[in-house]
Formats: structure tokens, C-alpha cells, sequence
């Protein structure tokens, strides 16, 4: 016989015990496999006494417990039986006693909580955000935020003239973004809610200012709202705080582009918004003197992988009904282009090819900052004053005004007001927890969590 060795198709185990057909369930879930009875962890034969038996209760108890029927062969090697079980993957969701497990690599997890969730939804052909949001009502979203999309998707020619936008009930219909029975979708509310956060937690984009590395954070934002218009929030900010504007003249007009290909960095915003989990994390980017990264939770398409998204591929969403209506509003192409056209926009601009990956359950983006200048070094060293690091070093837990002016051996609490904390509040970097009284010493201040 071929060397055998486990892999993520094949299991050895020695003898049978019922607890087994868990395996099986999880190569069910996942992409099949072969499980072999009568064979140790080094893929040598150890064999059977009671194989034939087995050979007739295993394939019941397979039937009975988990609903599926496998293919279970007896197998002779040197004189020693053995049983080779044969799982083909299962196009619906097959649970041992209520519970679901899954092969992954080459060992069996059992799901629960948003891995549950996903799982059920893939294998049922559901996309998340097309799940029905039943406490969200169409007083829950904000008229705004349609208002935005329509003018966008008419500018953008890829919604019909005619429509009437002034029925909002048509205009979600027309999207997909309402059940049958006229209930919003996860979509809707993602979309256009006044508060999504109100439904869903992870309805969130932080950015955070970081020195020397990861441990070094020396301001942060967290941008919450709808995500149809947070792009636009997260350039402002970014571009307000983070990165700069290098100043050129063309003739006598004065020129302030972004350090980044905005087109391009939008397009990368835009990508982790559509195809974010939003069962999961928010999204993170982090801003160093050389690098910007972007994380968003949510695993590539199967069989996908980083070098898939920079060639030609099929188009498939995470959330189909977010990255339709991304599309009509004329943010974003339809076929699968989009990592593509991030590169292309960094190239043509002169810049090096951002770098992706797959990190903790999602893609990581690394775009890299080439005008690394004094002016760089300066916009951070100007926020973070030397005084708000030193606020930062004493302000270990909840502190009054009075104890931090005694951590930091000042007298005055105007100075401590506004050299200190204000800049510090500004930055978003500390908040205040007891207001008290206006001016009064027991004003409480903490870290901003």
C-alpha cells in the first residue's frame, strides 16, 4: 500500500468508538474525506478483531445519527483487516446530536456562535446581509442616507430616470433590501439606518496613530454611522489627521492631493465595508510613519486565495445586497475588479503595489507611504505634545483633576486644562467620566478605552 499520512482529507484511528462519527460529521460539513478504522497515527496497520461487525452497525449508526450514507469498505493488509469509511461532502448542513463540527486542516472543531452562523448560511445559499432584521422598521432609517444613494446611483446612470424617489418602500424593494413580507434586511439597516450600531455592534471603522510600532498608540477615531456614506467620513478624518497633503502649484493654482492615490485608497476602504463580517470585529487601520494597514474580518470565497484577487475571477460577495447597491451608487465595479483596480491606481500614481494577505479570519492590507518626510514626522509630534505623553504615563486608572495635578507636580489647574487634557480629549485619546461641577478639582478623567 502507498506511505499513508493524515492530512485534511484523511483521519487514522485504531479502534471505533462512537464518538467517531463527529469526525465524520465534520468531513461532511467541509470537503469530505476518508476515515480509516484499524490504522495508528504513524499509517500503520494495528487491525480489527471485530471488523465485520463493525462493517454492518457502522454504516446504521452513520444513517441514523447523522442522515447521510457512506460508503464503509473492508480492507485486508498483510493478514489484518481494516475499514476504510468514505464521506463525500454534504451540500446541506449535517449536525451529530444537535451539535455541527467541521473539518479544518487537518483537525475537527465544533461550531458555535458567529462560526455557526456562517456556516449555515454558506451552506444554505443565504448571504448574511439578506437575513431578515426584524426589530429594524423603515422609521429606523435615515431619509438622508437614501436621499445620498439616489443622487449618486442617478449621477452614476445605473438606476432608471423615472424612478419615483419619493417612495422609500419602492426604492428598498427595487434594491432587494425587503422580505416578501415587507421586513427590512440586515442590508437596509447597514446601509441606511440612522443608528446601525443600535442592531448590530460591529457596525464600526477605528483608526488608530501608532509611533514606533503596535504597542505605540498615540491617538485613535472610531467612525460609526451607516456605511453607504462612512468612506467618505473615514477619508475626511484621514485626511484631516493622518495623512497628508503635500502642496504643488499647477501655474498659479495651488494643488493639496492627498499623499495616497485617493481613488485608489477609497477603492480599498470600500472593499473591507462590502465585504466585511459584520458578525464579527470592526474594522481596523492602523497609520505608521512608512505603512498604512487595513484589516476586515471576513474569509475569502473557497478556493481563494490573496495571488486569486490580483487575477482575473468571478465576482463573489460576501454581502450581495450591500455590494449592489455600493455598485449602483457608482462606488464600486460589478465583476470581481476591484483589488485589480487598487493595484492599477497605485502603480499608475508611481507608488509600490499594496500587499495582501490572510490574517486572524481576515484580509490584511498593507499600502505603503513613500513620502515618508519631516512633515510626517512633524504632524504626529504636533498633536502629541510632550505634555499629553506625560498625562498619558500617570493616567494609569479613573483620576480626579486634583490627583493628576499632583502626579504631575503642578500647580495650576488652568495650565493642567489646557496643555494637558484638552489636547489629549481632542485627540480622542482620554474622556472625562465625572463632569461634576463646571471647573471643579473633582472632575474625573480616564485612557479612552
Amino acid at each position: 500500500m502507498m506511505l499513508r499520512k493524515e492530512n485534511q482529507n484523511t483521519e487514522f484511528k485504531e479502534t471505533w468508538h462512537d464518538e467517531y462519527l463527529k469526525w465524520i460529521c465534520g468531513f461532511a460539513n467541509a470537503h469530505g474525506g476518508i476515515l480509516y478504522i484499524g490504522i495508528d497515527d504513524d499509517g500503520n496497520i494495528s487491525g480489527l478483531p471485530n471488523s465485520r461487525r463493525l462493517l454492518e452497525d457502522i454504516p446504521n449508526k452513520i444513517i441514523s445519527l447523522l442522515g447521510i450514507v457512506c460508503d464503509v469498505d473492508l480492507l485486508v493488509e498483510n493478514g489484518k483487516e481494516y475499514l476504510r469509511i468514505t464521506v463525500l461532502a454534504s451540500n446541506v448542513p449535517i449536525s451529530y446530536k444537535g451539535t455541527y463540527h467541521y473539518r479544518s486542516g487537518s483537525t475537527k472543531q465544533e461550531l458555535t456562535g458567529i462560526a455557526l452562523q456562517e456556516f449555515l448560511f454558506k451552506k444554505m445559499g443565504i448571504s448574511w446581509d439578506n437575513v431578515a432584521c426584524s426589530s429594524a422598521t423603515l422609521d429606523s432609517l435615515d431619509d438622508k442616507a437614501i436621499k445620498y444613494f439616489i443622487n449618486k446611483a442617478l449621477k452614476s446612470g445605473r438606476i432608471p430616470a423615472e424612478m419615483d424617489i419619493y417612495d422609500k418602500t419602492a426604492i428598498l424593494e427595487n434594491l432587494n433590501l425587503m422580505t416578501p413580507e415587507g421586513c427590512l434586511k440586515n442590508a437596509a439597516v447597514l446601509l441606511f439606518a440612522k443608528n446601525p450600531q443600535r442592531f448590530f455592534t460591529a457596525v464600526q471603522f477605528k483608526i488608530g496613530r501608532f509611533g514606533k510600532d503596535e504597542t505605540d498608540l498615540l491617538f485613535q477615531d472610531l467612525i460609526e454611522g451607516n456605511i453607504l456614506q462612512m468612506a467618505d467620513r473615514v477619508i475626511e478624518i484621514l485626511s484631516s489627521k493622518y495623512i497628508i497633503r503635500p502642496v504643488h502649484y499647477e501655474r498659479l493654482e495651488r494643488i493639496e492631493p492627498l499623499e495616497i492615490p485617493e481613488d485608489a485608497l477609497r477603492e480599498v476602504i470600500f472593499n473591507a465595508i462590502i465585504h466585511k463580517n459584520y458578525s464579527g470585529a470592526p474594522i481596523q487601520m492602523r497609520v505608521f510613519n512608512d505603512r498604512i494597514t487595513l484589516w476586515n474580518e471576513g474569509e475569502l470565497p473557497v478556493g481563494f486565495t490573496p495571488q486569486t484577487l490580483l487575477e482575473p475571477h468571478s465576482s463573489k460577495p460576501r454581502n450581495k445586497n450591500i455590494a449592489n447597491v455600493f455598485y449602483k451608487a457608482g462606488f464600486i465595479e460589478s465583476w470581481g475588479r476591484g483589488i485589480r483596480k487598487i493595484v492599477d491606481g497605485f502603480k499608475t500614481a508611481g507608488f509600490p503595489e499594496p500587499e495582501f494577505a490572510i490574517k486572524d479570519g481576515g484580509l490584511f492590507v498593507t499600502i505603503f507611504r513613500t513620502q515618508v518626510t519631516e512633515q510626517v514626522t512633524e504632524q504626529v509630534t504636533e498633536q502629541v505634545t510632550e505634555q499629553v505623553r506625560r498625562l498619558l504615563s500617570v493616567l494609569d486608572a479613573e483620576l480626579s483633576v486634583r490627583e493628576i495635578l499632583d502626579r504631575l507636580n503642578l500647580k495650576h489647574r488652568p495650565t493642567l486644562m489646557v496643555d494637558y487634557i484638552q489636547p489629549a480629549m481632542k485627540l480622542g485619546l482620554i474622556e472625562q467620566t465625572q463632569p461634576e461641577k463646571p471647573k471643579s478639582p473633582t472632575q474625573k478623567y480616564r485612557k479612552k478605552r
